[in-house]
C-alpha cells in the first residue's frame, strides 16, 4: 500500500450507494448480530442494516472514525481487530471490507484481507452470512479458506467509480455447518473455480435488483472483548503517571519562567535583549493590534567561494546564530521576522 493509504489505515469505505445494492439481496429475520470488524466511519455498515433491529457492533483502530460509526448507533470497540475476541459461532453476519495490504513483519507476511478472514469466520454461526468486499485479484488469496468453510457462493463486480478504481468484488456466501467438510476433489475444484475467477474480468456488475436472496438467521446479542491496550486511553494518563514525570526531567526541557519586578527601571537595551531570549513572549496589544508574540534563537549558514590562482575553487561555510519573531495576530494574521530584510514585491 502507498505510504497515503497506511496514513489512514487502509480506509478505503464502501460506497453506500453499493451497500444498499447488497442489502437486497439479504433477508433479515426480527433480530440478529452483526459485525463489521473494520468499521470505519460506519456508513456503509448502517446502510446495510438499515431499517432492521440488528445487534450492530463494529471494531475500528482510528479513535475518530470510532466515534464517528457510534453516532450512528454502532456499538464501536476503538481497538485493534486482532485484539478483540467474540464467542464463537454467534454471529448471523459478518460484513468485512478489510485493508488492501500486507503485513508489516520480518518474513512470511500475508495479505491482510486473508488475515481479517482468518481471523473472523469462527465468530459466524453456521448458514450466517459473509459479505466479502475485496480487490479481485485477491480472491485468489482466500480461495482455499473461502472454499473449506462456506458455500453458496454469488461472485458480485461492484461498479461504482471508487470500486472500479480499486477492482472491487463483493463474494456473498454462506456459512458451513461445523461437520459439513468437502472431499478432497470437491475442495480443489471449489477453490480452484474461485481462483480463476480472480482473473475473470467478466463477473456480473452488482444490480439494484434482487437474484437470489440470502436467508440471515436469527441470533441474539454479542459481547465483544479487547484483550489489547487502550492506547488512548494510556496516551490520556501518560501525563499523571510517575514514570512520566521521573522520565520528563532527563527527556524534556522545562521552559524558563523567570518572574518578578526588575531592581532598577530596563531601558531599550535591556528590554532587546530579555526579549530575544524569550522572556518576554507572550500577548500583547490592544483591539486588532492584539498579538501573540514568541522568540526564539535560529542557525543560519552563510556559503560564499573565492577564486584562486590556478583556476582553485575555495568554499567556505559560516555558522551564525540569529533570532526570529514569530507574530499570530487576532485576526489570523501571522508574520515571521528575522535579521533580513523583507523583500518587496515587484
Amino acid at each position: 500500500m502507498r505510504l497515503a493509504g497506511r496514513l489512514k489505515l487502509g480506509f478505503y469505505p464502501l460506497p453506500a450507494k453499493e451497500a444498499e445494492r447488497i442489502r437486497v439481496r439479504l433477508q433479515y429475520p426480527e433480530e440478529f448480530a452483526a459485525l463489521d470488524p473494520c468499521v470505519g466511519d460506519g456508513v456503509a455498515f448502517s446502510r446495510l442494516l438499515e431499517s432492521t433491529k440488528a445487534h450492530a457492533l463494529g471494531i475500528e483502530i482510528d479513535a475518530f472514525r470510532a466515534e464517528q460509526a457510534g453516532k450512528l448507533g454502532i456499538q464501536v470497540i476503538q481497538a485493534n481487530a486482532m485484539d478483540v475476541r467474540c464467542p464463537a459461532e454467534s454471529l448471523s453476519l459478518l460484513y468485512l471490507n478489510p485493508p488492501y495490504d500486507f503485513e508489516i513483519g520480518q518474513q512470511g507476511n500475508k495479505r491482510l484481507e486473508l488475515v481479517f478472514l482468518e481471523h473472523t469466520w469462527r465468530w459466524l454461526k453456521p448458514k450466517g452470512v459473509l459479505v466479502f468486499v475485496i480487490p479481485r485479484p485477491q480472491l485468489k488469496v482466500c480461495a482455499r479458506l473461502l472454499a473449506e468453510q462456506f458455500t453458496g457462493f454469488c461472485l458480485y463486480r461492484l461498479t461504482e467509480p471508487e470500486c472500479i478504481k480499486y477492482d472491487q468484488v463483493a463474494v456473498l456466501a454462506i456459512r458451513r455447518g461445523r461437520n459439513a467438510h468437502l472431499e478432497d476433489a470437491a475442495l480443489l475444484q471449489t477453490s480452484g473455480d474461485l481462483a480463476e475467477a480472480a482473473t475473470n474480468i467478466d463477473i456480473p456488475p452488482l444490480m439494484d435488483t434482487a437474484d437470489p436472496l440470502f436467508p440471515v438467521p436469527p441470533s441474539a446479542a454479542v459481547v465483544l472483548t479487547n484483550r489489547g491496550i487502550p492506547l488512548d486511553q494510556v496516551e490520556d494518563l501518560l501525563l499523571h503517571s510517575s514514570a512520566y514525570r521521573q522520565a520528563s526531567r532527563v527527556l524534556i526541557r522545562e521552559p524558563n519562567n523567570i518572574t518578578g519586578r526588575p531592581l532598577t527601571p530596563l531601558h531599550g537595551g535591556h528590554v532587546s535583549l530579555l526579549a530575544t531570549a524569550g522572556m518576554l513572549n507572550g500577548v500583547f496589544g490592544h483591539g486588532e493590534d492584539r498579538h501573540i508574540a514568541h522568540w526564539r534563537s535560529v542557525k543560519f549558514v552563510d556559503h560564499w567561494e573565492e577564486n584562486e590562482p590556478n583556476c582553485v575553487v575555495v568554499k567556505h561555510d559560516r555558522e551564525r546564530f540569529s533570532h526570529e519573531l514569530t507574530l499570530v495576530f487576532v485576526n489570523g494574521r501571522t508574520k515571521i521576522l528575522t535579521h533580513e530584510k523583507e523583500s518587496s514585491d515587484p
